[in-house]
């Protein structure tokens, strides 16, 4: 990224570190300290000694978890460190699984939706920015989804006026009660929590740099499986790829001045106090220089997509906003991204022009929706930073990936749980190539990359699996609490029970030694309450199933509130069953289901 070519001398005359583009005052050094410790991804188990052992810019080792289990799904992981432009490996990766749920249903058993979170950093000139992203902002997104429970967590109950039962009532976080006028999707929310998420974050770096030394920024890549889909939130130019058949199907854009260089060049225009009078926001073809003063050159303003002739003056010899094109371009001849989270001390090398009003914390969100598409095993999501992608396209990267997978076959049980690290390891071999003198080569003899490389691997078909048990659980959570049972009935215990303690009208339920289901099933019989007419009844509930059995009763009797006497009962629980993995049928790679928000 930062002029990775002088990085790398830097480091190989002397054996001294980069040069940030601003160095940190003395003082601050002596007086500060990090907010967070240097460390590897908390999912490697890294001690300090394995720290240092990765970060051999010789050997350049691929590192893999030594426990797969500890990442969800099996899913694959692997990374190297650079071949010298910076002391240590300045990626960040973090993975959390965790549950939205009310406050007020915390101990109901199934009321939380369970979601997962992947998250890949870049760090450049340093590694603060990314070690702080990689503790916090997985907190950060989920407060903000938090804020939002009411509109993506599926009610247990309505309200007397068919309105969510806990919107109603809400207090939440001191939200407003108010309803828009159109109804807004779930999508909507969740990209909402994403986007400001990514902002809150970057603000943060900024309030923390002025307690603690948290150098240079990053850029950040997001996937958060939730509500059946995936939300793939991007800042930077890491990069996530959904691969399926050895197909690709990008699930991200990369933000460079080449890809944003309309945009930077209309905040040039429209605010040249930015530029110090120091460079332009036109574009110019080819750059002129001193030579070609008085005579005419090619050159577009920001309102052309063609281009049009000047006479050369010269404040068109001033550098332009966006140099250099595709990998090679440069923001204010300084920095090779244009989205990302820091950099808030970052100004430019040579006019020292501040640089991050450039600079957006905007993540693009894309959404691909999990639920409704057929799922194939091999079916998976590539996340990666720059590393990679500077030297493997998209294209190779689903070959890789395909051909890797192919030699781990779902069926074979003893080794299919490394088929995700497998490929994953593979990818950052392909990108880093063998060492070939001082130079790192691919197979093929092209150059291989010299940055820092982060690959997950992610299968989709265990979020499938996953999401579709939790909604059958919730549904039947919500039947059970339409049926107006106490909540407590509800409560899980440590040590699951099957019996419950209920009570209906005499004349609604059978008594002696009858049973409510197939004459074949062992019957529990409960002799623990009293009719509306105050009389012993004996309520018989199936111990294999729970559930089945009350449907069979509630089917047949009226609960009207005014029928029903329910004292609290002693303990009650539901089942909590367990979904095999869904192998799904080939996935159709012509309609991908992901829309861009």
């Amino acid at each position: 990224m930062f002029s990775k070519v002088r990085n790398a001398l830097y480091n190989a005359v002397g054996g001294v570190e980069a040069l940030p583009a601003v160095a940190d005052g003395e003082d601050q050094s002596r007086t500060r300290v990090p907010k967070f410790p240097y460390a590897r991804p908390h999912f490697l188990l890294f001690q300090q000694d394995e720290v240092q052992v990765s970060a051999d810019h010789q050997i350049r080792p691929i590192i893999v978890p030594r426990d797969i289990s500890k990442i969800p799904w099996l899913s694959g992981y692997a990374e190297t460190v650079n071949a010298g432009k910076s002391t240590w490996n300045e990626d960040q990766a973090c993975v959390q699984q965790r549950i939205l749920v009310r406050e007020s249903e915390k101990h109901i058993q199934g009321a939380g939706m369970p979601y997962t979170y992947f998250a890949l950093f870049d760090g450049h000139a340093g590694y603060g920015a990314a070690v702080a992203a990689a503790n916090q902002l997985h907190n950060i997104v989920h407060k903000k989804l938090m804020d939002v429970i009411d509109h993506v967590l599926p009610p247990l109950e309505l309200g007397n006026n068919g309105v969510h039962g806990h919107m109603e009532a809400s207090t939440h976080r001191g939200m407003a009660l108010w309803f828009p006028e159109k109804a807004l999707p779930v999508d909507a929310f969740i990209t909402g929590a994403l986007e400001l998420a990514f902002n809150e974050m970057d603000a943060q770096i900024g309030e923390d740099k002025k307690k603690y030394v948290m150098k240079g920024g990053c850029t950040c890549v997001v996937a958060l499986f939730i509500a059946g889909k995936l939300y793939v939130a991007n800042a930077g130019d890491s990069r996530a790829v959904r691969c399926s058949l050895g197909k690709p199907y990008p699930m991200s854009n990369d933000f460079t001045p080449s890809t944003e260089r309309r945009r930077l060049q209309q905040l040039a225009a429209h605010k040249p106090e930015l530029l110090s009078d120091n460079f332009t926001h036109l574009e110019y073809n080819p750059r002129p220089g001193r030579a070609l003063m008085g005579r005419k050159i090619l050159y577009r303003d920001v309102f052309m997509t063609g281009w049009a002739y000047k006479t050369c003056a010269p404040e068109d010899l001033r550098t332009p906003v966006v140099t250099g094109e595709g990998k090679r371009s440069r923001l204010l001849a300084t920095i090779g991204v244009t989205r990302g989270l820091g950099d808030h001390e970052l100004r430019s090398i040579i006019h020292n022009t501040p640089i991050k009003p450039f600079l957006s914390s905007h993540a693009e969100v894309k959404i691909y929706n999990i639920e409704a598409q057929k799922i194939n095993e091999s079916d998976v999501l590539v996340m990666g930073t720059d590393g990679l992608w500077d030297v493997t396209s998209n294209e190779r990267t689903a070959e890789i990936v395909q051909h890797s997978l192919q030699n781990f076959p779902f069926g074979d049980k003893a080794n299919a749980k490394y088929r995700f690290t497998s490929a994953a390891q593979d990818l950052v071999m392909h990108s880093r190539g063998k060492p070939e003198g001082h130079n790192w080569q691919t197979t093929g003899g092209a150059p291989g990359t010299i940055d820092d490389i982060s690959v997950f691997v992610i299968p989709l078909t265990p979020y499938k699996s996953e999401w579709e048990a939790w909604k059958q659980k919730n549904e039947e959570l919500r039947q059970i609490k339409s049926a107006k049972l106490p909540t407590s009935s509800i409560i899980t215990s440590e040590e699951p029970r099957t019996d419950m303690d209920l009570q209906f009208p005499a004349d609604s339920l059978p008594t002696g030694n009858q049973t409510t289901g197939p004459s074949d099933r062992t019957t529990t019989p409960l002799q623990n309450g009293t009719s509306s007419s105050s009389i012993p009844i004996e309520v018989f509930v199936s111990q294999p199933d729970v559930a089945n059995a009350l449907d069979l009763r509630l089917a047949e009797i009226s609960l009207d509130a005014e029928e029903v006497l329910a004292p609290e009962p002693e303990d009650t629980i539901v089942s909590n069953g367990e979904s095999s993995a869904a192998t799904g049928d080939n996935a159709d790679p012509t309609s991908p289901n992901y829309c861009e928000r």
